[in-house]
């Protein structure tokens, strides 16, 4: 169960995300400086970290070429998550709106292609469909109870 503390971790990580991405852009002046900040900050972290921890495995080689592509189409897309997360602020959208949107609509997105790549050998639960309009409401709740509304 030590995942848990990784979750957890995420959570807050990305949590916070939002609403100090949203003042970073507003303090910059321009999104695409926000851009390039969460860039150096993707580089540090995703880059400068497992090359030094790979380094002492001795474990910096023999990548596979689908692990690769996989790998990098997913750093790709978490990107360009980042990026339309910005340009929706710069657009006149607030973290507090587009956040709950995001956070309620990524998990249904998992399921689906996570659905597309490894296809259910059952039938699809029912209770699935419900999971869905679970987290829609929950998303429409968050924005429309939240504070200042």
């Amino acid at each position: 169960m030590g995942w848990l503390i990784f979750v957890a971790g995420a959570i807050l990580s990305w949590g916070a995300y939002g609403v100090l991405l949203g003042q970073g852009q507003t303090q910059l002046g321009n999104p695409l400086k926000a851009l390039l900040c969460v860039g150096m900050a993707y580089f540090l972290i995703g880059v400068i970290v497992p090359v030094i921890g790979l380094g002492a495995q001795g474990n910096l080689s023999n990548f596979n070429t689908t692990g690769l592509i996989t790998a990098t189409i997913a750093g790709a897309l978490g990107a360009a998550g980042a990026a339309c997360i910005i340009y929706s602020f710069r657009f006149g959208g607030l973290p507090l709106y587009v956040m709950p949107l995001v956070f309620g609509g990524a998990p249904i997105v998992n399921v689906l292609v996570s659905m597309a790549i490894n296809p259910p050998k059952d039938a699809i639960n029912p209770f699935l469909y419900v999971g869905f309009l679970l987290a829609s409401v929950g998303a429409g709740l968050v924005l429309y109870y939240r504070p200042g509304h």
